[in-house]
């Protein structure tokens, strides 16, 4: 993503005043349905219908193994306790870390952090308008609180979805700094 290497040194000082990090990792199957190459004549960040509703369609992205599916070489987080892995499932994309995108499937990070008693969440990293969005929503939905620190973030901006984020960040209570 471009822009994305920018925010590292960043996030490596944030983090650094964190005792507990969760790291996200999107981990794409080669043929994974989201992406606009599994669909002739589609193109990249148009829209198609799943079973679990509306899909954006992404040029093929962190490839289970592949490089572009790595951590960024600078990223220096040696504290973090988990790496959730997401976007795994063929058939259903993957954004936010706590649910699949049929918004059902859990992806076992809330009970995650509930046992081990935290209540508040600081969202980082790629991208604000999607991941991060569906992430910081789904956490305060769960009832965490939750901050997003915009400028540890880039976003994509779909159609003003970066504006749509921001907007949606004060309806549910989430507080951007």
């Amino acid at each position: 993503m471009a822009g994305g290497n920018e925010i590292v040194p960043l996030i490596n000082r944030i983090a650094s005043d964190y005792p507990h990090v969760v790291l996200t990792q999107d981990w794409h199957p080669a043929d994974h349905s989201s992406f606009v190459s599994q669909h002739k004549g589609a193109t990249s960040f148009s829209q198609i219908q799943m079973p679990y509703g509306a899909q954006t369609l992404w040029p093929d992205h962190c490839v289970i193994g592949s490089v572009g599916a790595g951590f960024h070489q600078d990223l220096d987080l040696p504290q973090a306790e988990l790496v959730l892995r997401k976007g795994f499932r063929r058939a259903i994309d993957s954004y936010s870390a706590f649910f699949e995108n049929d918004r059902k499937t859990p992806t076992g990070l809330g009970g995650y952090l509930r046992e081990r008693g935290f209540t508040h969440i600081t969202c980082v990293g790629l991208a604000f308008d999607f991941c991060v969005r569906y992430s910081a929503e789904d956490a305060r939905k769960l009832g965490f609180e939750v901050e997003v620190i915009e400028a540890a973030t880039r976003a994509i901006d779909l159609d003003g979805s970066a504006e749509d984020t921001k907007k949606s960040f004060v309806a549910h209570g989430i507080r951007l700094s």
